[in-house]
């Protein structure tokens, strides 16, 4: 009747590649937009709105320039999606089994509420990584045009910091 069993591990893993489909497409989708608006908040003199941010981007780098940060965009937000969907549904079963049936039906909001809370404590620790390279990519002229310059460049001059230094930002927002 199911195509799995609720809390299974195939449920979990449909649930984290529902995440990956989710999030990782619809931010790789943006991706053009995304980078006007880094770029903005970069440089706000050289970009100074929507319209002018793309005209001045493909002036520069062709159409092609618009994509700069697809790769981490889609990595980062695929294994966000993941972390999200995946252990959302792991921390409100958790977090029930712990409340008990009754419990956890009365306190159902403020258990979704942890249960999401908790996910996205760990799906941001997955996005940071990438975000970062993502970040250097589109508003770092000259730093690194692809995810495979980025990566090695950032751990050489900064180390592992580098990749988490926006974890905080994240968890904020």
């Amino acid at each position: 009747e199911y195509s799995c069993e609720y809390g299974s591990l195939k449920f979990y893993a449909l649930c984290g590649v529902g995440g990956v489909l989710s999030c990782g497409l619809t931010h790789t989708a943006v991706v053009p937009l995304d980078l006007v608006k880094c770029r903005m908040q970069v440089d706000p003199q050289k970009y100074k709105s929507i319209f002018n941010g793309f005209s001045v981007t493909v002036k520069e780098d062709g159409f092609r320039g618009l994509a700069k940060g697809w790769a981490p965009t889609f990595i980062g937000y695929s294994m966000q999606g993941l972390c999200k969907f995946g252990f959302y549904e792991v921390f409100k079963i958790l977090y029930g089994n712990l409340l008990g049936e009754e419990n956890a039906y009365l306190w159902r909001t403020s258990l979704y509420l942890a249960a999401s809370a908790s996910a996205e404590f760990f799906a941001d620790i997955a996005l940071a990584p990438m975000e970062a390279a993502k970040v250097r990519i589109q508003t770092q002229p000259g730093y690194a045009n692809t995810l495979r310059q980025a990566v090695p460049k950032m751990f050489g001059e900064e180390g592992i910091w580098a990749f988490y230094k926006g974890v905080a930002p994240l968890w904020m927002r």
